[in-house]
């Protein structure tokens, strides 16, 4: 059975008290305390408990605090992310698809904020493809943005043979959605502003895990960084002893 990293950080103080005094003789024994800051930045407060320190317990409190709040703040956000997916794919998504419905890339999820409508992606199926162009869906602005870009008039339509209409289409048919991923928030204006709310709390808990995350990586470090000073401040760790003589000219009358 997989022992919860939660449970193992907060039975660090005592592992760290009972293993200390074998470490210590083991860096009695031999020059070894070079080791103490990769041990430190592997698991924080060790080194410390090894050389006495009662921070260590610092570190270690840090360590488990900062750990279980990135594991729960990175659980709400994927919570949250299934969420608006889930609705996404029951409201808006269910009159086009039936069964399996691909889930999307977060980019897709964002579109479906600002749009009521994705739009179709062919208005005739067969041949060519035709875009939507009512600009008021997504589809559609994305043609529109295809012609600004490519045409010189981006209401006077040139030659579908010509380079400025492929390089158009080409970008349409690259970014507009597609059938099976086509959405519609019509009469669902409730589950919309759900959405979106779920959007904006699966956001918010992303950023604290990435807050958390930077505290345990900066507790490591620091971890790391006061073992090392320690030891050089003790002169262990092959530390050197130099010493400089200055001669100062004396004239003896």
């Amino acid at each position: 059975m997989r022992v919860p990293r939660i449970l193992l950080l907060l039975a660090l103080p005592a592992a760290l008290l009972a293993q200390g005094g074998r470490l210590r003789a083991l860096a009695s024994a031999r020059d070894t305390s070079w080791w103490l800051p990769i041990a430190s930045i592997a698991l924080p407060g060790s080194g410390q408990a090894i050389l006495r320190q009662d921070r260590f317990l610092g570190y270690v409190a840090v360590e488990a605090i900062a750990a279980i709040a990135f594991t729960t703040q990175r659980g709400e956000a994927r919570r949250e992310q299934r969420r608006y997916q889930q609705i996404a794919s029951d409201v808006a998504r269910s009159p086009f698809t039936a069964g399996f419905r691909p889930v999307g890339e977060w980019a897709y999820y964002e579109a479906m904020e600002h749009f009521a409508e994705s739009g179709v992606f062919d208005r005739f199926p067969g041949g060519n493809v035709d875009p939507e162009e009512d600009v008021q869906t997504f589809n559609g602005g994305i043609w529109r943005l295809a012609r600004e870009t490519y045409w010189r008039d981006p209401s006077v339509a040139p030659a579908e043979n010509s380079a400025e209409y492929r390089r158009a289409m080409n970008l349409y048919v690259a970014r507009a959605v597609r059938p099976e991923y086509r959405w519609s928030w019509r009469n669902a204006q409730l589950e919309q502003d759900l959405f979106r709310r779920s959007i904006v709390a699966s956001n918010a808990s992303y950023r604290g895990a990435r807050d958390y995350l930077g505290v345990l990586i900066a507790n490591h470090l620091l971890s790391a960084v006061d073992a090392f000073v320690t030891l050089r401040l003790s002169g262990r760790a092959g530390a050197r002893d130099y010493r400089a003589t200055v001669q100062l000219p004396v004239r003896v009358p």
